[in-house]
């Protein structure tokens, strides 16, 4: 059969990133501009700032990956983009973009749920993995449970009541005056506490839904710091680590558990921490899969490789589609229950 490539386009935060990918799994190229240099001084992104950072680097990225995959405009069997969720201006931005290059070259235009590409993104490194399974999105603004029972077909069973575990993160980092972002760098420190003496409270532990919880973390880390001024940074950022991490993977378990579900796919900016890695490798009973860190943090490869799935199902968008900021998920019978 004739290779079907197709382009990926992302902006959907302080990334902006393209990507040419074939078949569904192989990448060709995968450019990803970061924007965390500009955002730095402010500890977390700025709307406006992103988008206007996006118009300037969209086009030269286009060129940059189509350049590296050796392929051009005229080869590309479709365009997919992130329309939804994100934050508006910035997903604008790409979205133009593929269409004037969809109704230039008359090539499919493929929107893509930017929390769906994410799930996909260990295909990308060539994992086998069979419908259905659990997938843990976990990121700067998203930390949910979902059941995937195939392509389009994501059940929601439980999300964060108030920040997502990157937002505590990032918070945290703030506090400590450690720097931005801020889970690679508690990672990082985390790894220099000898004591390990400190123990923050758990959160939601008799709490058998499938949500989650930072905030309450989030004060007893500030609480204590400023009962201990002296104590080390990093003693502080292990055991919020450790207290942060649990969550996760006790929620995660248990829904596997409850579910019947062996395979469970963890994504996001946040995959990419070590310490989530090493909770998860331990319990051998289960199939978990990651991507590798690169396609972790946002990127078009995902987005690429996604949409060759709604290419092959001719699931198209008009050229007047829109942007979404949120999206409407379907809750699953088991969160229901669990409510």
């Amino acid at each position: 059969m004739k290779p079907v490539y197709g382009l990926g386009l992302e902006s959907s935060c302080d990334e902006t990133a393209v990507a040419v990918v074939r078949d569904g799994v192989s990448i060709e190229s995968n450019i990803i501009s970061s924007q965390i240099e500009i955002h730095r001084e402010y500890f977390g992104v700025v709307p406006e700032i992103a988008s206007r950072a996006h118009l300037e680097q969209v086009n030269a990225l286009i060129d940059d990956a189509l350049k590296e995959s050796g392929r051009s405009l005229d080869e590309m069997s479709y365009v997919a983009v992130t329309n939804r969720p994100g934050l508006i201006g910035s997903l604008m931005i790409t979205l133009q973009a593929a269409k004037v290059i969809s109704y230039i070259k008359q090539i499919p235009l493929i929107t893509i749920n930017h929390l769906e590409a994410h799930l996909y993104a260990p295909f990308l490194a060539g994992a086998e993995i069979s419908y259905p399974y659990l997938g843990l999105l976990i990121s700067g603004g998203n930390t949910a449970l979902y059941i995937v029972n195939g392509v389009g077909e994501l059940e929601i069973l439980g999300k964060t009541t108030d920040d997502a575990v990157g937002e505590a993160y990032d918070k945290i980092s703030k506090y400590l005056n450690l720097g931005y972002p801020g889970g690679p760098v508690i990672d990082a420190l985390a790894k220099e506490a000898v004591k390990k003496k400190i123990s923050f409270p758990k959160i939601l532990a008799a709490d058998h839904a499938f949500r989650f919880s930072y905030s309450g973390l989030k004060t007893a880390v500030v609480n204590f710091v400023n009962e201990n001024p002296g104590e080390s940074p990093a003693e502080i950022a292990w055991a919020f680590q450790e207290s942060a991490t649990e969550l996760l993977c006790r929620k995660t378990f248990a829904a596997a558990e409850q579910c019947g579900l062996s395979k469970i796919v963890v994504a996001g900016g946040v995959a990419a921490n070590s310490r989530i890695r090493e909770r998860f490798a331990a319990r051998t009973d289960l199939n978990v899969f990651f991507a590798p860190p690169v396609l972790c943090t946002d990127n078009a490869a995902m987005v690429a490789g996604l949409g060759y799935h709604y290419f092959l199902k001719n699931e198209f968008s008009a050229l007047d589609v829109e942007v979404f900021p949120k999206v409407k998920e379907r809750v699953s019978d088991y969160g229901k229950r669990t409510e």
